[in-house]
């Protein structure tokens, strides 16, 4: 299916927040991590195995390759919210502040390479291209 441009419907939900963002655009909210790279994020839900909560919520971001769009890779949260239902969860989830979830891709990028990009992300994708 081909990519297609539709108008942000601002009557769906508040775009601020990951649920209303994705309900408002019809897609995921992407991000440039601290390492520059471009990122989707997704809400997942899983069993947590446990019996008074055993449905968890939990944010998985997916981070595409420069120029031609391919995943490179992935990073993800641990379990963020944790409750009865999954539907519960992952409203809990949905209802996160874009700030907060770009927060929590900022860390995430941390403690996987230890460090911080300190360039743009345009001088990132221009090394790329000279490859």
């Amino acid at each position: 299916m081909a990519g297609q441009h539709l108008p942000p419907d601002h009557s769906k939900g508040d775009e601020r927040t990951l649920g209303g963002y994705r309900a408002v655009h019809g897609r995921p909210p992407a991000f440039e991590g601290a390492d520059a790279a471009s990122y989707s994020v997704e809400i997942l839900t899983d069993t947590t195995g446990e019996t008074a909560t055993p449905w968890g919520a939990y944010l998985f971001f997916v981070r595409w390759s420069a120029g031609e769009p391919e995943v490179a890779g992935h990073l993800e949260t641990e379990f963020l919210a944790r409750g009865t239902s999954e539907l519960a969860v992952r409203e809990a989830l949905g209802r996160m502040a874009l700030e907060t979830v770009k927060a929590t891709l900022d860390g995430l990028v941390r403690a996987r390479n230890g460090q911080t990009a300190t360039r743009p992300w345009w001088e990132v994708m221009q090394d790329a291209s000279d490859d």
